[in-house]
């Protein structure tokens, strides 16, 4: 019988949220892969729980998933919400509903840490995810994500 966990993670599970990171940027169209800012990010995160928290999806004790959720205040809303960012399932662990279980292990923990709105973004072209997330009952917003870089 194999043991499966979703859990907060822990420093020892730095490094393998860090190769999952690596896998997920390298499919994402705005991002690329620098693993020295994913450690420091990831790091910052696990020290700072009242901003955020990381979950991962252990499968015989092996990380096998993650998904990350980050605290803001809404004034639409009222008070705190959730940001889901960088939520991946290994490869090889993909196709057993891992996924599903991990995303609602996420919407169950945001919602224990007081979250009234879990936003995400998923890549434009990426149409599989999309479904995924909707078939979770995630709906599209009218909003616009649009960025800048902030730099020296």
């Amino acid at each position: 019988m194999t043991a499966l966990s979703i859990e907060p993670a822990g420093e020892n599970d730095v490094d393998a949220i860090c190769q999952l990171l690596t896998a997920l940027f390298t499919q994402e169209a705005d991002f690329s892969v620098d693993s020295a800012k994913q450690a420091s990010a990831v790091r910052a995160i696990l020290s700072q729980p009242e901003q955020g928290q990381i979950l991962v999806l252990k499968k015989d004790k092996v990380v096998a998933g993650m998904v990350s959720l980050l605290y803001l205040i809404s004034t639409a809303m009222g008070g705190k919400v959730a940001m889901l960012e960088d939520m991946i399932i290994a490869e090889d662990y993909r196709s057993h509903g891992f996924g599903k279980r991990m995303l609602q292990a996420a919407i169950d923990f945001a919602r224990q840490q007081g979250c009234l709105r879990i936003t995400l973004l998923t890549d434009a072209d990426n149409r599989r995810a999309q479904q995924f997330y909707q078939q979770q009952g995630f709906v599209r917003s009218a909003m616009i994500p649009m960025r800048r870089v902030i730099e020296d």
